[in-house]
């Protein structure tokens, strides 16, 4: 049987601030290894560890970042400059703060194949390869997916998110406006609906057990759903703006 150890963390901290965020980051393996930059998943996942278990750790430096609002980063939760050009800037800056000159290797899953994808497109020059899992396109037709055909699986769950919304709603939008609220109890709501749901496609095998929601639920969910209200990869800063206004006119 395989055992996996955690390779050993040599070097973390925090990227210079920009655009108010402090992105958090990690190395662990060998310094001298071949680098390895990893993308974890989401949006409003955190980095691990164990993402890096398909790497031999003395032979890799394995990079990874948690991504603005998520994770380490700070501040937690927040959605302002937090669009996909930003996440792909701070993965390039990270590897300049580092120093890596050579050509890495991206590794990614669900969310983090979506963004692996999009920095070897804009910086085909610093990646030698990628590897994927759980490929997530982010585009119309996943989030569809997501918001509609997933619902034959779980029908139960996509009832309860259809019955606590005005009828003919769009779904990511009303609970990134709820989500969005100055009202705690409906933070909380948004994040043991929707953001409850995201988690649950997610699993092979999910838990439908109820579990106290935290803030760190919260922020996660904030940020998964602002994306998915503004359909992943288009600019996220207009539709969180338009949403607070529309929570201040209330």
């Amino acid at each position: 049987m395989f055992n996996w150890f955690a390779p050993k963390v040599f070097n973390q901290g925090y990227l210079p601030e920009e655009d108010g965020h402090q992105v958090f980051f990690m190395e662990a393996g060998s310094k001298d290894g071949k680098p390895v930059l990893v993308f974890h998943g989401g949006p409003g996942g955190a980095s691990r560890l164990r993402h890096a278990e398909a790497f031999d750790r003395r032979k890799f430096r394995i990079v990874f970042f948690d991504q603005r609002g998520c994770g380490r980063s700070q501040p937690s939760g927040e959605t302002a400059h937090n669009t996909t050009a930003d996440l792909l800037h701070d993965a390039a800056r990270l590897l300049d703060f580092l120093d890596i000159k050579e050509k890495v290797i991206l590794l990614g899953g669900s969310w983090g194949a979506t963004l692996a994808l999009l920095f070897a497109e804009k910086y085909p020059e610093r990646v030698k390869a990628l590897l994927l899992s759980k490929i997530f396109l982010a585009d119309e037709i996943s989030a569809g997916w997501t918001d509609d055909v997933s619902g034959w699986f779980y029908p139960d769950v996509m009832d309860k998110l259809r019955r606590n919304m005005p009828e003919n709603a769009n779904l990511p939008e009303y609970y990134a406006e709820m989500v969005n609220s100055r009202n705690l109890s409906d933070q909380v709501k948004a994040a043991s609906l929707y953001g409850n749901y995201e988690r649950v496609l997610g699993q092979l095998v999910p838990a439908f057990e109820k579990k106290e929601v935290t803030q760190d639920d919260v922020n996660a969910a904030r940020i998964f759903i602002n994306y998915a209200a503004a359909g992943f990869i288009e600019e996220q800063i207009n539709k969180v703006a338009e949403i607070r206004v529309k929570d201040e006119i209330k």
